[in-house]
Order: structure tokens, then C-alpha cells, then sequence
């Protein structure tokens, strides 16, 4: 049975010689920096979900590394009090960036490199996982 708290998510990125690129969207309330993420639908499993976040929020197709799931927790503000929920987070290596996308109307996307993500966001929960991300990057380059 899933956690319907529970979310599923991914970490866009690219990688062009030694840099790579992690490719941020904004939330829909509060316009901050933040990864594809949301609820598994009933029949989805996380590939088809991530697969569909992706799109939906960000207009990319890609390739979800599901050897390398990273869950963390995320905060959210609503209605003035901070909520935690659980996330596993999916590498997501783009293929393909969309000019039209579900959300666009709704969020902006940036690409920020792996050394300047702490000036694209500054939220703790986010931050570690971007450093979890880092530090799996090895294998995930392979």
C-alpha cells in the first residue's frame, strides 16, 4: 500500500566533459528552486512515475537511474505551519528538453552547474540531497 505522504521525485541532469548541469523548476506557491517531485498515481511504479513528473513540471524526458534512489525529507509551508514529507528522489539523466510542456504556464525551469546549485537554492533539505546526489555521482557517471 503507498504512503499517500509519500513522494516520488527526480534530480534532472546533464553531463557535458568533467560538468554537470542539475536543472531546477519553481514551486507553484512561492515561486523557490526546486526538483520535479510529486504523488504516485495508483497504478504507476517510480520509473513511470518520475517519468511523468518530469514531464509534467519541467518538459524533459530522460532516463530514471532507479539503482540510485535517494530519499530525504522535504519541507513544505502550508497554511503557515512547515510540514515534512518523505521523497525518494531519482537520478534523471535528460535526453530531451520540450518548448511546451503540462506546467509551463505554471513554473520557470533553470539549469545551474553542480559547484553554483547553493546559489540557486538555499534550503537545507535541498542542499543535501544535491550533496547525496554528488557523492553517488561516481557511480551514476558509470
Amino acid at each position: 500500500m503507498i504512503d499517500i505522504k509519500h513522494k516520488i521525485g527526480v534530480i534532472p541532469f546533464r553531463t557535458k566533459g568533467s560538468q554537470t548541469a542539475i536543472l531546477f523548476v519553481t514551486s507553484q506557491t512561492r515561486g523557490r528552486w526546486i526538483l520535479p517531485k510529486g504523488k504516485l498515481k495508483s497504478d504507476e511504479n517510480h520509473e513511470d512515475g518520475c517519468k511523468r513528473e518530469a514531464f509534467e513540471e519541467a518538459g524533459v524526458k530522460g532516463e530514471v537511474l532507479t539503482d540510485f534512489p535517494i530519499t530525504t525529507l522535504i519541507t513544505k509551508s502550508i497554511k503557515g505551519r512547515i510540514e515534512k514529507s518523505p521523497v525518494t528522489y531519482y537520478p534523471f539523466i535528460v535526453h530531451k528538453q520540450l518548448d511546451e510542456w503540462p506546467e509551463k504556464q505554471k513554473r520557470e525551469r533553470h539549469w545551474a552547474l553542480i559547484e553554483d546549485v547553493s546559489k540557486v537554492v538555499s534550503r537545507e533539505d535541498y542542499l543535501s540531497l544535491i550533496n547525496q546526489f554528488i557523492a553517488l555521482k561516481p557511480w551514476i557517471a558509470k
